[in-house]
């Protein structure tokens, strides 16, 4: 049984669509309950739980723990995938940007793990979180950003350390730029001077979602065995120099 957040769209849908074709049971979480009816409908015969939650709220994010083990009676992997990048001028950037991007990409992860370790250690499970290429370098107008992918790495580490000596897993996968709905509705801020941004856009393209989403489901299954406390680049080498 597998828990995705960001499962309306883009890389959680993806990831949802790879682990029902491995036979998982599925826990979907989104805000927007539209699209993630219409991932359910791509899930085939798998065993799915659509869940409506805004995981900028701690509670929500036990709620939905909570909701897919009362569903399927156990918890094998979480994969926190939801995520939001807002582009700004640091000075610029409201307020509320800032702190609703903390309360997705880092806070989240944080409380659905805080609430799925527990079960995770039932079943030696695994969680499996998204950070991205700019957990590992400076990009130009996403510093928000930025700080919450460097600190989800930090955050798998020293969780993976804590529990060293426990069969549980805890990895986290770092794409490069991928075509997701993040990516279509981002935009840079006036007077953005692009060749700041093209030196994080790559030289061989876009990152293919679902090549990121086989990565993830092997790391959330018996296959990833043997990782642990890693962060796994995909990016098409970004950030190899």
């Amino acid at each position: 049984a597998a828990l995705v957040t960001g499962a309306a769209s883009g890389l959680g849908r993806a990831t949802a669509i790879k682990l029902a074709e491995a036979g998982a049971d599925l826990c979907i979480v989104d805000v927007n309950h539209k699209r993630l009816a219409e991932t359910a409908a791509m899930l085939g015969n798998a065993a799915v739980l659509q869940h409506v939650a805004n995981l900028a709220d701690p509670d929500a994010c036990s709620g939905a723990v909570s909701a897919t083990v009362a569903r399927f009676g156990r918890l094998d992997a979480l994969c926190n995938i939801a995520g939001i990048i807002r582009m700004a001028h640091t000075p610029d950037m409201p307020r509320e940007h800032y702190l609703q991007t903390i309360a997705i990409n880092l806070n989240a992860p944080w409380f659905l793990s805080q609430a799925a370790i527990p079960h995770l250690l039932e079943t030696n499970g695994a969680i499996v979180n998204c950070a991205s290429s700019a957990a590992f370098i400076g990009e130009a107008y996403a510093a928000a950003y930025c700080a919450t992918k460097a600190g989800l790495v930090n955050m798998t580490k020293a969780m993976a350390m804590e529990y060293a000596r426990k069969p549980i897993r805890i990895n986290a996968v770092a794409p490069g730029g991928m075509m997701t709905n993040i990516s279509d509705g981002m935009s840079f801020p006036a007077e953005a001077e692009m060749d700041l941004v093209a030196r994080y856009s790559g030289l061989r393209g876009l990152v293919e979602v679902d090549d990121v989403a086989d990565l993830i489901a092997m790391l959330a299954s018996p296959a990833g065995r043997s990782y642990h406390g890693a962060c796994v680049s995909i990016d098409a080498g970004i950030t190899a120099g």
